[in-house]
């Protein structure tokens, strides 16, 4: 085991956390919130242990194993929220099972949130807390990948490790270029609409801050009341619009963006893209009833829809109060998830579109017995073995999910909030049903049932495998 690599990787993660954290400490400053302190400690915090880690891992091997990449990966993740905690410790006042589960909801892109009163927390702690979802949507080992070209040897096994689905092209030849590109597109999109939500009206802050939720899919507002705070159409439509885009293939976008209008034509993309527009007019003419107007239905029903399916988890209305045939087809949208490569979360729509696949040709052998029926998808053969590795994924995704959810139950929560949190946090969705809706949060579980659904956020965000493998004997033997 190259310890002094992994030792070197998460020493230089720390760095860099601490290097993100001066932002909201310039918020603190401009702000004069009371909360410079506890970010000056965090970083000092970060900055002292990455040092002594950079210096005790002198002259580290420069390749890395496929085994190795799965352990680094899983504990970059875990150290970082550790860290990345310490400023609702010290400024929150929340204890270390809260913080770490805000922190380790911010990165995983989950917006599953503790916080009971939100807009009573200073505004530079919730900017930091709106910046972990933007630097975890991405991901942090391919941020680190990114900058650090020193890491270029072995590079694509951290970032297959940090997203193992079907998801990860080289758009370049190298993966350190290929990283780039995709942060590019991530920063380029950030910054339109960033700009579209000023010019709706919002203040630097809640730009930037929606935005980090936005493209990250993960949630976070600093309002109490979400998106639904600013009771404004074009906002909504912005953000919606964003959503959708954040739930695509980011490979698709930097192609997009060159020129490359062909990648639209993705059959996981147009798969992905019919979801939401059929799942948008069944819930808008469910909720005729409800808005009067069809214009009005349709800007709630779709904000909301494309906010499920794409993990994002904003809300604008209390979505438990529409029909059954709504929240069931939202419920529905939550296993579904957006598209590989995306910062979206769940199952994803490659997974579910090549298994349905697989499940006609069964059909075809049922009819025909001697008949050769092969899987193509975007004109490309799939292999057995990938179909198999989905399958896999779709098992262990469902089971975990019953699982996470019997764990919850056993501390005394009810039944439909026990399935509704494993999904939600599982999938990295956020609000979900009963006890965690659009209009509840995660304050009043007991601690161990937050630490149960602190490992469904990681499993969730790393895939499933990634973190289960360390937990196999084959994956220890030598």
């Amino acid at each position: 085991m190259k310890l002094k690599l992994i030792g070197r990787f998460i020493s230089i993660l720390l760095i860099i956390t601490a290097l993100f954290l001066i932002v909201p400490l310039a918020f603190s400053f401009y702000y004069k919130d009371g909360a410079s302190t506890g970010f000056i400690i965090t970083i000092l915090l970060n900055v002292s242990v990455g040092l002594f880690g950079f210096v005790l891992t002198r002259n580290p091997p420069r390749s890395l194993s496929r085994k190795e990449g799965f352990i680094l990966v899983v504990l970059s993740w875990v150290v970082v929220s550790i860290f990345g905690s310490i400023p609702y410790v010290i400024i929150g006042n929340l204890s270390f099972t809260d913080a770490f589960f805000e922190t380790m909801s911010g990165f995983t892109t989950t917006g599953a949130s503790i916080l009971k009163d939100i807009e009573a927390m200073p505004k530079s702690l919730l900017f930091w807390r709106s910046l972990t979802h933007w630097l975890g949507g991405m991901g942090i080992v391919v941020l680190a990948v990114a900058i650090l070209p020193m890491l270029g040897i072995g590079g694509i096994k951290l970032i297959k490790a940090e997203a193992p689905g079907p998801s990860v092209e080289k758009i370049s030849p190298r993966i350190t270029e290929t990283a780039k590109y995709l942060w590019f597109a991530y920063i380029l999109l950030s910054g339109i609409e960033t700009i579209l939500l000023l010019i709706g009206g919002m203040d630097l802050f809640d730009a930037l801050t929606h935005t980090f939720g936005t493209m990250a899919t993960g949630g976070f507002s600093p309002k109490n009341s979400s998106v639904a705070y600013f009771h404004s159409a074009y906002i909504d439509w912005v953000i919606t619009l964003f959503m959708f885009i954040a739930g695509a293939n980011f490979s698709i976008h930097f192609k997009v963006i060159t020129g490359r209008f062909s990648s639209l034509k993705d059959e996981e993309f147009l798969a992905y893209s019919a979801i939401v527009i059929i799942a948008i007019l069944l819930v808008s003419l469910d909720n005729l009833a409800t808005y009067k107007d069809f214009l009005n239905s349709l800007r709630f029903s779709a904000f909301q829809v494309v906010s499920i399916i794409t993990t994002t988890g904003y809300a604008t209305a209390d979505y438990e109060k529409w029909h059954s045939l709504s929240k069931v087809i939202l419920f529905i949208l939550m296993f579904i998830g957006g598209c590989a490569g995306s910062t979206g979360g769940s199952i994803k729509v490659i997974r579910i579109y090549t298994l349905l696949k697989q499940a006609v040709n069964e059909l075809k052998y049922n009819i025909h017995p001697k008949g050769v029926f092969s899987l193509t998808i975007n004109g490309q053969t799939i292999r057995k073995n990938i179909v198999y590795s989905i399958a896999g994924f779709f098992f262990l995704y469902i089971a975990t999910f019953f699982v996470v959810a019997l764990l919850v139950s056993v501390f005394g929560v009810d039944l439909l909030t026990s399935l509704s949190a494993s999904a939600a946090t599982l999938g990295n969705i956020g609000p979900g049903f009963g006890g965690i809706g659009p209009t509840d949060n995660y304050a009043w579980l007991p601690s161990p049932a937050k630490w149960v659904l602190s490992f469904a956020m990681l499993s969730g965000r790393l895939e499933i495998y990634t973190v289960f493998v360390l937990f196999t004997p084959a994956f220890w033997k030598k």
